[in-house]
């Protein structure tokens, strides 16, 4: 049966897509930590957390309509040595989502049932990942193309149940993902250090990706906060959280070059998530408050931003359209 015309451009729209609901709810989380603004930030926190669900309603059903009417381009997503880790960002979309409404209206049915859906779905496509490491039909190439900055979202996106897994009643639940993603992120780090020494950076289309780098010492760490780690050590995971954002800002720093693509939305998330950290650790040194709040008001900017670029870009029918063929 042959698809009706107008769905033509959704079998682009791959699950790299789901970033924007990450940047989303990662923001709305940061702003919800925005005391200093009390119930003004609260209202906004809210709005993000509205527009978050709205994006992901939609990607949601459009997800399922190119499942339905192209299901050999889910296959090739599946297949591709960089675009099969963004699978787990619709499992992380869910968990982030369940976690805003977590700090807002607590337990809910409908937050613990996404929860659960995301974590189970967060911790099957990390061990999907990391199973594919030891096939014996990849080449070596093959393999080191897949890693780039973008392999943390699987691997090391299981810390995310420990931000409202205390919340929704499921501690031991989250602590063990948790100490799976502690356990994981070294070990792909150091797969993507040995893929920059063999095959040097990837593209310069996928730069921003660097960013997501920033993403597991900041998560750790509020997720490290909620179940209780010593505090010496979420400040040092917030300083290891510095490192890498200046460390991707010196070796992204021709991204401003590029013309907008999807990839620019994996800065969103790992920074919001770096603004909530840096904005929770200054209740207890109120004197880098206004700093923290300064870095949540940039990264608000920039996802504003990326949203209105996203807008224009799919407009002018600039995206949902083949990517290049190097990966």
């Amino acid at each position: 049966m042959t698809p009706p015309s107008f769905l033509k451009p959704v079998q682009h729209l791959g699950f790299a897509w789901f970033a924007m609901v990450m940047g989303l709810c990662g923001l709305s989380l940061a702003w919800h930590r925005a005391a200093a603004w009390g119930d003004v930030a609260v209202l906004v926190s809210v709005a993000w957390g509205a527009l978050a669900a709205c994006v992901l309603s939609v990607l949601m059903v459009a997800t399922a309509l190119r499942m339905w009417w192209f299901p050999e381009a889910v296959r090739a997503d599946l297949k591709h040595p960089v675009r099969h880790v963004f699978v787990a960002a619709l499992p992380a979309s869910w968990v982030l989502m369940a976690s805003v409404g977590a700090v807002h209206w607590g337990r809910t049915l409908w937050a613990e049932a996404l929860w659960m859906l995301g974590s189970a779905s967060l911790l099957a496509v990390s061990g999907a990942v990391v199973v594919s490491w030891f096939r014996s039909d990849r080449s070596q190439d093959r393999f080191w193309l897949g890693m780039t900055p973008a392999l943390f979202i699987p691997v090391v996106g299981n810390v995310l149940p420990a931000l409202a897994g205390m919340v929704l009643g499921h501690p031991v639940w989250a602590a063990f993902q948790f100490g799976l993603a502690a356990l994981l992120w070294p070990v792909a780090g150091g797969l993507i250090g040995w893929r920059i020494r063999r095959l040097g950076m990837w593209p310069p289309r996928l730069l921003p990706l660097t960013f997501i780098t920033v993403a597991p010492p900041s998560v750790l760490a509020l997720s490290g906060l909620n179940l209780g780690s010593p505090y010496s050590v979420v400040v040092g995971l917030w300083c290891l959280a510095v490192l890498f954002l200046c460390g991707s800002a010196w070796a992204a720093h021709g991204v401003v070059k590029q013309t907008f693509g999807m990839p620019f939305w994996g800065m969103s998330f790992p920074l919001a998530a770096f603004a909530a950290l840096s904005l929770a650790l200054s209740v207890r040194h109120v004197q880098t408050q206004p700093g923290a709040l300064a870095v949540l008001v940039l990264v608000s900017a920039l996802i504003a931003w990326l949203l209105l670029s996203t807008w224009v870009g799919l407009w002018q029918g600039r995206l949902l359209v083949p990517e290049p063929s190097a990966p």
